[in-house]
């Protein structure tokens, strides 16, 4: 049994810690970073750009110089638009897999585009299988491109890539993946998982602040996606040639975003780059989830779905339980959760990413503890019709 690791510093200026999806949790040094103005068009702004974009195609294992990297300015779903919007041709058709909210807004993106799509809805429990993938590729053959959520923080679950890239890859349609929650503490290398693109930001396991996305793109895919854009601003394939003739941003960059990205790079690496960080991550999940179900939480999905990015709860059955209450009582003992994003149950998510440890997740479940006894809950066991539900849906 290995030791546990040293705590890691608490947050910095009395800060809380966010247990949730990011933004979240930085490094103060992380913070200090930003502290120092830069010039958008400077060389030494361009040279951070180049770093930035260089060390993710290495943490994608873009080990044959096939991909490029292109930073896009925003928030996740700013990236993921220009993804979705350059990348599938205009009379393209997008099978869209969803198992819970940020799969349903990659479809109503598509609608918005005006492309062709069609989704395979697998509620909130459970996640898309490659079988039935391939069965729907098999029995459309207009359909030119998947989308994938690897990780479905909605929920939690940890969608099964694998598989569902294997199903894609043999009848030679084109994967386009959005790890915006998962790209940097699980595994997800471009040489073993087949995909156009993948899409994240930098607020999320990177444990950098909000202002930017970025899309890692075949540099095939790229050159390809010339005159499919909606959008000037969005257009991915514009943001690319741009970079590589200039080594700019097309429009005002977020400097202080990126300067804080790069030094959150290099904590990433000193920490074990992808699999040190997906440790603490599973680390801090395991003594969390072991610690509420000790006061008799359930939660959403079985351990096999877990992922280690984020948890759901079902709420308490003990009509004394009101969210919001307990939502309180957590932030006054320096701990900010997450509401539910299901549409079947009361539920509320607990986030086990950004700079925090298992440490932190010990004082977290005796936080709840303390909220559960002064609402005067008794019991934090779900309402028997959820598990129920679940159980319905799950067989």
């Amino acid at each position: 049994m290995t030791e546990p690791a040293a705590p890691l510093p608490a947050p910095r200026l009395g800060e809380p810690f966010l247990l949730t999806p990011g933004p979240l949790t930085t490094d103060f040094a992380t913070k200090e970073a930003m502290l120092r103005d830069w010039g958008s068009w400077d060389s030494d702004f361009r040279a951070m750009t180049r770093t930035l974009c260089d060390r993710l195609l290495v943490l994608a294992g873009d080990r044959a110089g096939e991909y490029a990297c292109v930073p896009m300015q925003g928030s996740g779903s700013f990236a993921v638009e220009a993804m979705l919007g350059s990348l599938v041709p205009k009379d393209g058709k997008v099978l869209v897999l969803a198992n819970g909210a940020y799969g349903l807004r990659a479809a109503e993106t598509l609608r918005y585009l005006g492309r062709a799509h069609t989704v395979i809805d697998k509620g909130d429990y459970l996640p898309p299988r490659g079988a039935e993938v391939a069965a729907a590729l098999d029995a459309d053959p207009a359909i030119t491109h998947v989308v994938a959520i690897h990780c479905e923080t909605s929920s939690g679950i940890l969608n099964p890539l694998a598989e569902i890239a294997e199903a894609v890859h043999v009848r030679g349609r084109k994967l386009l993946i959005d790890s915006m929650s998962a790209f940097g503490a699980i595994p997800l290398d471009v040489g073993e998982i087949p995909c156009a693109a993948l899409v994240s930001s930098a607020n999320k396991c990177i444990e950098g602040v909000p202002g930017f996305g970025f899309v890692i793109a075949r540099r095939d895919a790229l050159e390809a996606a010339q005159g499919n854009s909606h959008s000037l601003a969005l257009d991915l394939h514009a943001q690319w040639a741009y970079m590589e003739k200039t080594g700019q941003w097309r429009y005002t960059p977020p400097t202080h975003a990126v300067a804080a990205f790069l030094k959150a790079l290099e904590i990433h690496a000193a920490e074990g780059g992808v699999a040190g960080r997906g440790a603490r991550y599973a680390r801090n999940r395991d003594v969390m989830v072991a610690g509420m179900r000790g006061l008799g939480f359930e939660t959403l999905l079985d351990d096999r779905w877990l992922s280690p990015i984020i948890v759901t709860f079902f709420c308490p059955a003990d009509p004394a339980f009101v969210f919001q209450t307990f939502y309180d009582l957590m932030k006054a003992r320096g701990f900010i959760i997450y509401p539910g994003k299901l549409t079947v149950v009361d539920s509320f998510r607990i986030g086990v990413i950004g700079r925090m440890d298992e440490h932190v997740m010990a004082r977290v479940v005796q936080a709840a503890a303390d909220a559960l006894a002064e609402m005067g809950v008794e019991s934090a066991a779900p309402p028997a019709a959820a598990l129920a539900e679940r159980a319905k849906l799950a067989a």
